[in-house]
């Protein structure tokens, strides 16, 4: 009871700081990704995985992730992006070690995917789709999306019976640093 309370309680807080108009330091650990459908908010959690989003800002804002697919989309499981060759095998070419928390696997969960080492993780990530508790501890947990899931929820699903890949893959327009953004 008390980890849900401090979902929505966190959540809650994020909102009212958007409302509000977020201040400079808040807009460094946000992250705009802009779909074909709309604009996706993210707030990163640099006090669960400060590795981890220091290496996804870097490579926002090296333009790495614009026009990368969702190659793979499991429905009612999670979107995964990241891979520049669209296949699922590749990466920017720097592991990470792992820093896995008791952050749970929610809706709108923002984690890394890794190969069977816990220190493989790259550039690919996911979104879950749904409650996925059954990850919780194995992987590492660097974001929550707060606005625009219905937008994640939009990307084109893949095959079911070939592991969720993805006939002629929604993309990635392009992901931002908020501080980065003038408006």
């Amino acid at each position: 009871m008390t980890r849900r309370f401090f979902i929505v309680t966190t959540m809650l807080a994020v909102m009212l700081t958007l409302a509000a108009g977020a201040k400079a330091e808040d807009l460094e650990n946000m992250i705009y990704l802009d779909l074909e459908g709309g604009r996706v908010v993210i707030q990163t959690r640099p006090d669960l995985a400060p590795n981890h989003v220091a290496r996804i800002k870097e490579l926002v804002r090296e333009g790495f992730y614009d026009g990368i697919v969702f190659h793979r989309v499991i429905d009612g499981f999670m979107a995964q992006t990241g891979d520049p060759t669209g296949t699922g095998r590749g990466g920017s070419g720097q592991n990470l070690d792992a820093e896995f928390s008791l952050e749970p696997h929610v809706r709108g969960t923002l984690s890394m995917a890794r190969a069977q080492s816990p220190n493989s993780a790259d550039s690919q990530f996911f979104i879950v789709l749904d409650n996925a508790n059954f990850l919780d501890g194995q992987y590492t947990v660097w974001g929550q999306v707060v606005e625009g899931m219905e937008f994640v929820d939009g990307i084109k699903k893949g095959d079911p019976n070939d592991n969720g890949t993805v006939t002629d893959p929604d993309k990635i327009i392009r992901m931002q640093v908020a501080a980065d953004v003038e408006e």
